[in-house]
């Protein structure tokens, strides 16, 4: 559904483009929309690296314009090092950019034109530094609204899941965060510094991939910056937002959990990794503009519009579907939950001994089994995962799983009446290992009579982080042991007549980056290992739970200009049978050639390539090309950046390559190279 265009509201507003001084003398750039008032007004604040004045501009243009109309100064900023901000970029979420997030909460309340009070909220960065400020504790930040963010930045991000290597995003994230901080400050905004404020940044640069995969285990690295560490140093009020195909959609229910009942709500919808007013698929698409409304309204003008009223959590439960990369809707009903874990969830196991039939990759297929059953999948298992990020493009999601089941071990339970499932999900496996290292992959997949697989969940375990993330312990050759792990989080309602099943591989490659000796597999015993559903009861009489249409203010009007060129696939799948290679090709979709009002044009171009020999974990290799122009005839200006970027493995280490080539004109400006060895510990 494409969100109403409101064109009138409550407030005349204005903006302006403002510096935000901070104690060292780094100036940030910020944009300010108010509404024309005598009063001061409460202050919200979204604080990201990705360039307001560029690249969220059409993004922002849909809703700070909206929460000004209704009352509030809605801030934007550019963190250190990026956009037209001054100083150098660091990492992500580093004490440095928290610090002066705190310092920007402080400012906006000391402005004449604020009442004191300031609300944060974003997504995915922005959602989580929302969270990660609010640890903090600034007085004057009284709410946040954080969307498909996560509270815990090693096992729940996009560096590592169940202990294991993400091959797919942490290395693909790094390479685009490489060349993201390489784009240089627009003359425009900034005046003839631009150069050397680019200059100096270029300078100090140093690919993520290097930092991330130096920490394999959930050290103090990745303690900080996760509030799970100690939720009860966020003060402020928390209404967190995710959507079931968002990798973050565990963050919710954790954050209902553990916040006072009093101060938080959780929102899950069928969304992916977008604000869900945006209409972008799987919808259905929702008021929420509206809802963040409500919350801001009650937390920080002390209005009563309901806010607190609604369950503790509302979250979507899909109808079953046929599987398919894209969605426009997706049916299904919501639901609201007093109260997280749920009285009305319970959990029911299915033994994997009991009645279940293995077939696949098991010699004995189609039978019951009380005995071990060999686990050994090709290295390219996982091919068929779909995008880690689903951002609404045509391609993100999984497509029938059944080439993925055919080399898995699979396990069968007929539904024999509707089931609604609704949470995190668990396995227990006892498992035997010949090897130290490997890892597990599972996945649940709703079945349909015909045997068409749609993927419903899945989850990962490191085999060397069984006893916890922040523990490397290999696995003692020959031994059983029993494992167990959450899958993430879902909503969905299987049929009668339909089978739930659990497909389990020791591969899941891109997702997952492949253990030395991992081709050996392990021995699963049915006999003592279960699948945990939690089954949430069917009520007739439920209060239903609605929501406004989706709006927004009124587009910024960027042109995207149609070329000629063929395009190509957003996702590629490429065999060679006779190296028995696999290659997938993954084109992001970011958003390629715009041309802003301000007369800026912005051409991006990005391809990821992962490659993988079915029967060699060591030859997996990941690769993401980059290029992006920024072009204004007007001045004129003209800035080109280049990056490579490369990890490939052998059973010791891990060794990246990375390339940064920035030209201005036809001159090149800057040019470097990383070459780096890291040593497997954990990863």
């Amino acid at each position: 559904m494409s969100p109403h265009i409101r064109t009138s509201f409550p407030h005349e507003t204005t903006h302006e483009d403002a510096w935000i001084p901070l104690t060292d003398g780094t100036l940030l750039y910020a944009r300010v929309w108010r509404p024309l008032t005598n009063e001061p007004v409460p202050a919200l604040l979204e604080y990201l690296p990705y360039r307001l004045s560029d690249w969220t501009a059409p993004r922002d243009h849909q809703r700070h314009p909206w929460y000004a109309g209704h009352g509030y100064a809605s801030v934007r900023v550019d963190i250190r090092g990026h956009g037209n901000s001054e100083g150098i970029p660091g990492d992500e979420y580093s004490a440095t950019e928290l610090a002066d997030g705190v310092e920007v909460v402080n400012w906006l309340a000391a402005q004449p034109w604020c009442d004191g009070k300031v609300g944060m909220f974003g997504i995915s960065w922005g959602g989580f530094n929302s969270l990660q400020i609010a640890a903090l504790a600034p007085e004057p930040l009284k709410a946040v609204v954080t969307v498909c963010s996560t509270d815990d930045r090693y096992d729940n991000d996009v560096h590592y899941m169940g202990g294991s290597v993400l091959a797919v995003d942490m290395h693909a994230w790094a390479a685009t965060m490489l060349a993201f901080a390489a784009r240089p400050p627009d003359p425009l905004y900034v005046g003839p510094v631009w150069r050397e404020m680019w200059l100096r940044r270029l300078e100090t640069i140093d690919p993520f991939i290097h930092t991330w995969l130096a920490h394999q285990t959930r050290d103090e690295y990745w303690r900080h910056g996760s509030v799970c560490e100690d939720y009860g140093a966020i003060r402020a009020a928390v209404l967190a937002v995710g959507g079931w195909h968002d990798p973050y959609r565990d963050t919710v229910l954790r954050l209902v959990e553990h916040l006072p009942a009093d101060r938080v709500r959780g929102l899950i919808g069928p969304w992916s990794h977008q604000y869900p007013d945006r209409g972008l698929p799987p919808g259905p698409a929702i008021g929420f503009l509206q809802e963040t409304l409500r919350w801001w309204d009650h937390w920080l003008k002390g209005a009563d519009p309901g806010a607190m009223e609604e369950p503790l959590l509302r979250a979507y439960i899909s109808d079953s579907h046929r599987p398919a990369t894209v969605y426009g809707v997706l049916p299904g009903r919501w639901v609201g939950e007093g109260a997280w874990p749920s009285p009305g969830v319970r959990v029911v196991s299915y033994g994997l001994g009991d009645g279940a039939v293995s077939h696949a990759t098991d010699p004995n297929g189609g039978v019951s089994h009380t005995t071990p059953v060999p686990v050994r999948s090709p290295q390219h298992t996982g091919t068929d995962a779909g995008r880690f990020f689903p951002f609404g493009n045509d391609a993100d999601l999984p497509p029938d799983q059944r080439e993925e089941d055919g080399r898995s071990v699979c396990f069968d339970f007929a539904v024999t009446e509707e089931t609604w499932v609704l949470g995190r999900p668990r396995v227990r496996l006892r498992v035997t290992s010949e090897v130290p290292r490997g890892q597990i992959a599972v996945r649940v997949c709703d079945v349909a009579p015909d045997g068409a697989s749609t993927l419903v969940t899945r989850g990962v375990l490191n085999l060397s982080a069984r006893h916890g993330r922040d523990r490397n312990l290999p696995w003692p050759t020959g031994a059983t042991e029993d494992v167990d792990f959450e899958l993430n989080g879902i909503g969905h309602a299987f049929p009668a007549g339909h089978r739930i099943r659990l497909a389990v591989s020791s591969a899941y490659w891109p997702w997952i980056w492949p253990q030395p000796g991992s081709q050996a597999g392990f021995a699963l015993d049915p006999a003592g290992s279960a699948l945990e559903l939690p089954v949430r009861a069917r009520a007739s009489d439920e209060p239903a739970i609605t929501f406004e249409e989706p709006e927004q203010a009124g587009p910024l009007g960027v042109n995207s200009p149609v070329t000629l060129d063929e395009p190509r696939p957003e996702r590629l799948v490429v065999r060679d049978v006779a190296k028995g290679e696999w290659r997938l090709e993954v084109d992001p979709r970011y958003g390629g050639t715009r041309v802003y009002p301000d007369g800026l044009e912005f051409t991006e171009d990005a391809l990821e390539t992962y490659t993988i020999r079915e029967a060699d974990p060591l030859s997996a290799r990941t690769r993401s090309d980059w290029s992006i122009r920024l072009h204004r005839p007007d001045l004129p200006w003209e800035t080109t950046i280049r990056t490579r970027s490369e990890v490939t493995c052998d059973a010791e280490a891990f060794f990246t390559s990375n390339e940064v080539i920035c030209t201005e004109g036809n001159e090149v400006t800057f040019h470097r190279t990383w070459e780096k060895r890291i040593p497997r510990t954990a990863g």
